[in-house]
């Protein structure tokens, strides 16, 4: 049986400057292989400039803070100028279409590359015009997308556009990504590729995060050496959005 791949991103790169330092530690110090980048934020820039052209970025699409970078938006779909994710269910498809290749393009400049791939901040395209439009975007730019569930899986594929076989992560009140919870997922995961979604990183000194202090406890998690014998143990070959 081929080795599983298994693809650890860290979302929020760009995010704050503290979470950003913290995932660019977990991606050159322990085993996080990607991470996706939120291009329309104050610390964007400083952020490419940190994470450089040697790392694995994708696009962490922002549809729920700030300021959008195209036009495309009318007035009743913003919340004072920027995005609101209460208003995400409204978002038009073609919008948002827009709205992505703007931030890949935002993201190709900072960053001097392509994005490998394309999520969604908050998971908005768990709306379907959100969805639809992501996947316009991507299907042009040739990109992958992530699926959080078998439903979203089977849209993604029946658009032409690729996506992980299995999906696993999550984030709340307490760090999800701990050493043993890293390892009982790694030792079931199953056959082809599997994202692990983690937002890894220091406690944001910026901004307000109702995920703070639990990114401290994944950032551990994904540098203790146990992660990498975990992974070494069970066969696991790591890699990114690329490798599909």
């Amino acid at each position: 049986m081929p080795e599983p791949l298994l693809i650890i991103n860290a979302d929020d790169l760009g995010y704050d400057p503290a979470v950003t330092r913290g995932i660019l530690k977990a991606m050159r110090e322990g085993v996080v292989t990607s991470a996706t980048f939120m291009v329309n934020m104050p610390f964007s820039e400083s952020a490419a400039g940190a994470a450089g052209k040697s790392l694995a970025l994708g696009l962490h699409l922002n549809l729920a803070r700030n300021a959008p970078l195209s036009n495309a938006f009318a007035p009743e779909h913003l919340h004072e100028g920027g995005f609101s994710e209460l208003k995400a269910s409204i978002l038009p498809a073609e919008a948002v279409r827009a709205e992505t290749l703007a931030q890949l393009d935002k993201l190709e400049a900072l960053s001097g590359k392509r994005a490998t791939h394309v999520d969604v901040h908050k998971h908005l395209h768990r709306y379907a015009g959100v969805l639809e439009g992501v996947l316009a975007a991507a299907k042009e730019r040739g990109l992958p997308v992530r699926a959080i569930d078998e439903k979203m899986r089977e849209a993604i594929r029946q658009a032409g556009v690729k996506t992980t076989d299995h999906f696993i992560g999550d984030a709340g009140t307490e760090a999800y990504w701990t050493l043993e919870r890293f390892r009982e997922h790694v030792e079931k995961l199953s056959e082809g590729s599997t994202e692990l979604m983690c937002h890894p990183g220091f406690i944001p000194e910026a901004l307000k995060s109702g995920y703070a202090a639990q990114r401290e406890v994944e950032l551990s998690t994904f540098l203790h050496s146990g992660a990498r014998r975990i992974l070494e143990r069970c066969g696991v070959r790591l890699g990114s959005f690329a490798d599909l």
